[in-house]
């Protein structure tokens, strides 16, 4: 005789691991939810330039930076221009007209105050250990400089790259402070700003020794130790030991286009974007790609990156004028805003946000439940400044 109880007690257990998967799944899911739903973002401010507004010149922003000690935001675009904006002028304060509890400023009292520059900028960054004092810039001519924010006046000029654009720079970490710059003549120079001459070139390298390819970004690891990072418009992302610059140490080969932005969450966590559309999470010591961020829409413009290491939050632009933030858990945005809407919010007919794209974003790193955010986007060069925070549990 057959045993048919054997039969029927087995046919259950054939559905257990969909059952399982399909439990996974939907806690996946909740949790996700829950993700979206743990931060709570506010427009405070916008600044904008009623002389852009009316339409008489362009003013893209294509940088955004704040400083080390989170105190002054620096920006930088095609107008010849570094604006530096105290953090307090950009928050609501009283006296200042607001419009449905947005305030309203204007870039020529919103900030402190502004250096003419000799080329349109792509790249700022501030100089570690200068107190807040030096400013580095890359610009359009393939030329670097340095000024002294308190005199106001360009104190280094470094013009190595045979007049290619220079799309990004950075600063190492430690002592000595090195520069490094990354071009569209396809190298990565390293540079020392205190040798006269325009900085005495430590090192340089080709990433991409077969068929040169463009450097648009480079990004030493702010965590410390030797680690340099570089990303190329072959897709790749390279990364170097300064000690010795022969080969690189890793090779990231992930996306399907120019990689365009590098950011370190950790000390072995590496953020990138890329103009196929996607940030990608990667481990420095496997070389594995932990996630896939997608969303967005970025197929041929910078459109700035940033990461709030302390909330483990990642921004970025995008070209239909939205500004994006993903949980570094999560694939999917869990907080999208459009310049248009926020236009529409404040009364101003979307004047000063034509449809562009979002060309610069950065976050303000304080604490780890509270922060702000900064985007930039329009013809006009608009600043609009979120409040992020944590939302309050209810028992």
């Amino acid at each position: 005789m057959k045993n048919f109880s054997s039969h029927f007690l087995q046919e259950p257990n054939k559905e257990i691991p969909e059952t399982r998967q399909e439990l996974g799944k939907e806690e996946k899911k909740q949790e996700e939810e829950s993700a979206r739903g743990e931060w709570e973002f506010n427009l405070c401010t916008v600044v904008s330039s009623s002389a852009i507004n009316g339409g008489t010149f362009s003013d893209t922003l294509g940088v955004i930076e704040f400083d080390p000690s989170d105190s002054f935001l620096a920006t930088g675009g095609i107008a010849r221009k570094i604006r530096i904006y105290s953090v307090k002028s950009l928050f609501p304060y009283e006296g200042i007209s607001k419009t449905h509890g947005v305030t309203l400023l204007d870039h020529a009292t919103a900030c402190d105050y502004y250096i003419c520059t000799p080329a349109k900028l792509s790249s700022l960054r501030w100089k570690p250990r200068s107190g807040g004092r030096i400013l580095g810039s890359g610009d359009y001519d393939g030329v670097v400089m340095e000024y002294d924010l308190e005199r106001r006046v360009p104190v280094f000029e470094r013009d190595e790259h045979g007049g290619r654009r220079v799309w990004s720079i950075d600063y190492s970490h430690w002592d000595p402070i090195v520069g490094a710059s990354g071009s569209d003549d396809g190298t990565m120079q390293m540079w020392d700003p205190r040798c006269g001459d325009g900085g005495k070139c430590l090192a340089a390298v080709q990433p991409n020794t077969t068929a040169p390819s463009s450097v648009c970004c480079v990004e030493f690891n702010p965590f410390g130790g030797a680690l340099v990072a570089v990303g190329c418009a072959d897709s790749r992302v390279y990364g170097y030991d300064i000690r010795r610059m022969v080969d690189p140490i890793f090779v990231f080969d992930g996306h399907q286009k120019a990689v365009t932005y590098i950011k370190f969450l950790d000390f072995q966590t590496i953020i990138t974007s890329a103009i196929d559309g996607c940030l990608k999470m990667w481990n420095s010591e496997n070389q594995q790609i932990t996630r896939t961020y997608k969303g967005h829409i970025n197929s041929r413009r910078f459109v700035g990156l940033s990461v709030w290491r302390g909330g483990g939050l990642l921004c970025c632009g995008s070209e239909n004028n939205q500004v994006f933030v993903y949980d570094k858990r999560w694939s999917e945005p869990i907080w999208v805003q459009g310049f248009e809407s926020v236009a529409a919010a404040v009364g101003s007919g979307g004047q000063g946000c034509d449809r562009g794209f979002v060309s610069g974003v950065s976050w303000r790193q304080t604490g780890d439940d509270r922060c702000t955010l900064v985007a930039a986007g329009g013809s006009g060069g608009i600043l609009q400044v979120f409040e992020c925070k944590k939302k309050v549990l209810q028992c």
